[in-house]
């Protein structure tokens, strides 16, 4: 039975994965000659695939608070390749991810596919960073980080790194920069372990996509949106990536 649920919910996660990437490969070149690196069109799309994804897998949906409804930038904890639909399923985010993702077979297509913004930890490269952010920014995009810098079990959150931080204190940034933080706290399916959604370590991707897909009983995710921060308001890069980490990690308190 585990092994037909996993046929039954991958081929319909497939065609709804390759459809979404052939009405975004079709609709990306008129778009782009219109609207440039703006995405009025392809950005609904990944949406849509994303919310369609989690209800072929089985996991409910729900969110607190309030989506920012600017530019700015989102900081959230990373439990999961879930993540990925989880945070773009209610409202469009631009993932910033680590250059060598870029060149992955099949997820470095996808990303490349959907306005993933791509960077290297280099600090000779951080004024083309900067300069990369503020593009993106002045588009209205919301740039998706993940300060923790790794994936975990999901229960907790660990320290925020605060280098990717220091981009935002650039004073064309600074004075109307906004950053959301947001957490994601996954619920287990019932007589399922606490971590059941967590993929870190030295974990596979293929038998934990497995795990997930065979599982009979929905599981649940929480998106809860914190109030925005503003940089203007912190002294440097420390103190703002610890303010983040305080919020998101407030979920988990207790």
């Amino acid at each position: 039975m585990g092994w037909l649920r996993v046929v039954l919910r991958f081929i319909p996660a497939m065609i709804v994965l390759l459809a979404g990437v052939v009405a975004t490969l079709i609709l990306r070149l008129p778009e782009r000659l219109i609207a440039g690196q703006a995405r009025p069109l392809t950005s609904g799309i990944t949406t849509w695939v994303c919310r369609s994804l989690l209800l072929i897998i089985g996991i409910r949906l729900t969110l607190k608070g309030d989506v920012m409804n600017r530019g700015g930038a989102v900081v959230a904890n990373h439990s999961s390749w879930l993540d990925i639909l989880v945070l773009n399923a209610r409202k469009r985010i631009y993932f910033v991810s680590k250059a060598e993702v870029e060149a992955w077979p099949g997820i470095g297509f996808l990303a490349r596919l959907t306005g993933t913004v791509f960077i290297t930890r280099r600090s000779r490269d951080a004024a083309k960073q900067k300069n990369l952010f503020q593009d993106r920014l002045s588009l209205g995009h919301r740039l998706l980080f993940f300060p923790e810098g790794t994936s975990t079990d999901g229960l907790r959150v660990v320290s925020f790194k605060s280098t990717l931080f220091q981009a935002f204190f650039a004073p064309e940034l600074r004075e109307e920069m906004a950053i959301q933080p947001v957490t994601a706290r996954f619920i287990a399916p019932p007589d399922a372990s606490d971590d059941f959604y967590g993929w870190w370590g030295d974990m596979e991707l293929a038998p934990h996509l497995l795990k997930v897909l065979a599982h009979p009983k929905r599981g649940a995710v929480e998106i809860i949106c914190h109030d925005p921060l503003f940089v203007r308001d912190f002294s440097d890069r420390k103190a703002l990536a610890k303010a983040c980490e305080a919020a998101v990690g407030s979920v988990f308190e207790g």
